[in-house]
């Protein structure tokens, strides 16, 4: 599997980056949805999330405590939303687990 964000991750194609170690990265969404909109991904090749193995919860659990820390520098003090479209019916487009962290307004439900 060699996704897009796997050329992100391997510095092929350019992003905004606003977190980057060793297990994951963070970056700005290319389309936007709102006024904060980035992306948490897993530097492992995981799928989706239909896709966790027992030895991906280290992964999943930095991949969502660096959302909560980013968002928190992005000023999203009150609240943001964070998704995670999941193969086909979900809506994932990228075969490649990430997270979409969206806020700076007042996000409705449902979603679409």
């Amino acid at each position: 599997m060699s996704s897009i964000f796997s050329k992100i991750i391997r510095k092929e194609i350019p992003a905004d980056i606003l977190h980057e170690d060793d297990v994951c990265l963070a970056f700005r969404d290319i389309n936007p949805q709102a006024p904060v909109h980035f992306l948490v991904i897993p530097k492992k090749e995981i799928s989706s999330l239909a896709d966790l193995e027992k030895d991906d919860e280290l992964v999943v659990g930095r991949c969502l405590l660096v959302a909560s820390k980013v968002a928190a520098e992005e000023g999203l003090h009150n609240g943001y939303r964070l998704i995670a479209n999941t193969l086909g019916d979900g809506g994932q487009e990228v075969p490649h687990l990430h997270f979409h962290i969206m806020g700076g307004r007042k996000l409705t439900w449902p979603p679409g």
